[in-house]
């Protein structure tokens, strides 16, 4: 009799662990999982601000590679396996090297130095920014070195001069420099009205907005800017313009 006793014990003890164990683990592996997941998605959202010249090159390329197939095939009429891929490898090295290279060091590097307000008055909420009259000022101030002197003297030459290396017969760098120049200098006026007409505007925004989302944003507008070309000319010019 207490043999079997005993014997219902232990076995009510094993079953009562077991239960006990299955329920402790159960919100503990929930909990687990949760944080788990929580974690990738907190590194996630803060790579850019934690590496915002990574996050920004990696935008500006991805851009630009998928901008001149989205011209080739769509306003080209090219089929997947026509791609011009030696093309394509100047555009992406283009965005690459001056699009996610130089305008970083340029909008976020000298900027920081000659506009001393930038990182400041980019982390300020927007009711604070109206008050912030010297912010205002350097943003302001970032918008016309942006549509005066970078664009028009730095942006469009080196555009038509990659224009160049793709389309040219010649090998030599000075020719494509040189023709270049010379295409620039004939579609100047069209070429600097749509500049201010879009990057005027996208400008004032982008030089308000915190520093470490300036750049990624600049290169949507510019993804954007580039399909508003390719399907307004590109299917009816031979030589496909590209802009920024």
């Amino acid at each position: 009799m207490l043999s079997l006793y005993r014997s219902q014990v232990m076995s009510l003890s094993k079953t009562s662990i077991k239960s006990f164990s299955k329920s402790f683990n159960k919100p503990l592996n929930t909990q687990v999982s949760r944080f788990s997941s929580t974690a990738k998605s907190n590194s996630i959202t803060s790579f850019p601000k934690e590496h915002p010249f990574a996050f920004q090159l990696l935008v500006s390329t991805g851009k630009t590679c998928a901008a001149d197939i989205m011209v080739q095939v769509v306003a080209e009429r090219k089929k997947f396996d026509e791609i011009d891929w030696k093309r394509n490898g100047v555009f992406v090295l283009f965005g690459f090297a001056y699009l996610g290279g130089f305008q970083y060091w340029l909008m976020i590097n000298k900027y920081r130095q000659w506009f001393p307000t930038m990182d400041r008055f980019g982390k300020l909420s927007f009711a604070e920014k109206l008050k912030d009259t010297a912010g205002i000022l350097d943003a302001a101030k970032m918008v016309v070195f942006d549509v005066v002197v970078h664009l028009p003297m730095m942006y469009f030459p080196t555009y038509y001069t990659v224009k160049e290396a793709v389309n040219n017969e010649s090998y030599n760098p000075i020719d494509w420099a040189k023709d270049g120049v010379t295409k620039y200098a004939g579609n100047m006026k069209e070429d600097l009205t749509a500049m201010i007409k879009l990057w005027g505007p996208s400008d004032c925004i982008q030089f308000v907005l915190p520093t470490h989302i300036r750049m990624p944003f600049r290169h949507m507008v510019s993804f954007f800017w580039t399909a508003y070309v390719s399907f307004t000319r590109g299917a009816v010019e031979e030589e496909v313009e590209k802009a920024e």
